[in-house]
C-alpha cells in the first residue's frame, strides 16, 4: 500500500484500507486503498496538487450505480460530504448545486423555487457529481437538457469550469477525464408552478416504487438501453427474469436490475450480469452494454 496519498495533512477525513461495501447499494466489494472525504473544495485541491500523478483517483457519490470489485479499489476514492451538498438559487430558473447534493434534494429545491424541468432528477438515485459525469437521465429527460456548466477539480488539483458543450455528452457518457471530480454544477429550468412540479415529482416517485426493486440491495439500471430497444425487455425475452448465481439475482420485478439477496460477492453479481449479456446476445444478437460502473480489482 502506498503511503504517498497520506501527504500532506488534510482537514477532512483520510482513511487507509477503508470499507466501501457499506457505502454502495449492493453492500458488496473490497476496500478503498485510501478513502478521502475533503472538508471543502480547497482541501480537495491542496491534496490533489501533491498527489502522485500515477495514483488513481475516483469520485464516489451515493454508490447507487456501481459494483466495487472484491479486490478493492487502488489509489484514492474521493467521497464528497455535506460541504458539497449546498444549493444556491442564482436567478428565477437557475440553481448552483454542490457535487454531493442528491437528485432528490436538487429536484425538491427546484420545486420550492418554482423551477420546472428538473423533476426527473427525483428519479435518479445519485449525486450531482455522478449524474453530471454519466449524463444521468430518467423519464425522458437527461442532464444535458438542464446543465449550463460544471466545475471540476482535475487529477492535478487544477480547478476548471466546463460549459455543458465541452462535456461531449452522449447516452450515459461524458468526456470528463479519469480522476476529475465534479464539485459543482449549474442547472437551468423554466418557471413553473410548485404545485404542478410537485405532482410530477410524486408521479415519478410512484412510478419508480411500482416498477423498481427500490427496497433491495441493487445497483439501479444495469444495462444501457440499446437503440430502439428496452434493456429489461431483452433480458426478459432471453429468459433471465429471476436468474441466480449464488445470492446474486436478476430482479423479478424489473429485469434490468440485479440484486444482492444477502451475501452475494461482487464477482457473483458481475458474473450474473455477464451471463445475462451472453444469453441476450445468443437470443437476439444484440450486445448489452453495462450502465453500472464496475470499478476496482477483481
Amino acid at each position: 500500500m502506498s503511503s504517498a496519498p497520506a501527504i500532506p495533512a488534510v482537514r477532512g477525513k483520510l482513511k487507509a484500507d477503508a470499507a466501501l461495501a457499506p457505502l454502495v447499494w449492493f453492500k458488496s466489494g473490497g476496500n478503498a486503498e485510501w478513502l478521502f472525504e475533503p472538508a471543502d473544495r480547497d482541501d480537495l485541491v491542496d491534496y490533489l496538487r501533491v498527489l502522485d500523478a500515477d495514483t488513481p483517483v475516483m469520485a464516489l457519490g451515493l454508490g447507487s450505480n456501481m459494483i466495487v470489485r472484491d479486490g478493492g479499489v487502488p489509489g484514492v476514492t474521493v467521497r464528497l460530504g455535506k460541504a458539497f451538498s449546498k444549493i444556491e438559487r442564482l436567478d428565477e430558473v437557475t440553481l448552483r448545486c454542490g457535487g454531493g447534493a442528491s437528485g432528490i434534494l436538487v429536484s425538491s429545491t427546484a420545486r420550492d423555487a418554482g423551477i420546472a424541468g428538473l423533476e426527473f432528477l427525483r428519479g435518479i438515485p445519485g449525486t450531482v457529481g455522478g449524474f453530471v459525469r454519466m449524463n444521468g437521465g430518467a423519464y425522458g429527460r437527461e442532464v444535458q437538457d438542464i446543465l449550463v456548466s460544471c466545475t471540476v477539480v482535475l487529477h492535478d488539483g487544477t480547478v476548471e469550469e466546463w460549459p455543458a458543450e465541452r462535456l461531449g455528452y452522449t447516452y450515459r457518457h461524458s468526456e470528463l477525464p479519469d480522476g476529475a471530480v465534479v464539485v459543482e454544477a449549474i442547472f437551468r429550468g423554466i418557471k413553473g408552478d410548485p404545485l404542478i412540479i410537485g405532482q410530477e415529482m410524486d408521479r415519478i416517485a410512484q412510478a419508480r416504487e411500482e416498477s423498481q426493486p427500490l427496497r433491495s440491495r441493487t445497483g439501479g439500471s444495469t444495462f444501457k438501453n440499446p437503440s430502439g430497444h428496452k434493456a429489461w425487455a431483452l433480458v426478459d425475452a432471453a429468459g433471465c427474469r429471476g436468474l441466480r448465481i449464488g445470492d446474486a439475482q436478476v430482479s423479478e420485478k424489473h429485469c434490468n436490475f440485479l440484486l444482492n439477496l444477502g451475501n452475494a460477492s461482487s464477482s457473483e453479481i458481475e458474473e450474473l450480469g455477464e451471463e445475462v449479456r451472453r444469453r441476450v446476445q445468443d437470443k437476439t444478437n444484440i450486445t448489452l452494454e453495462w450502465e453500472i460502473q464496475r470499478i476496482g480489482v477483481a
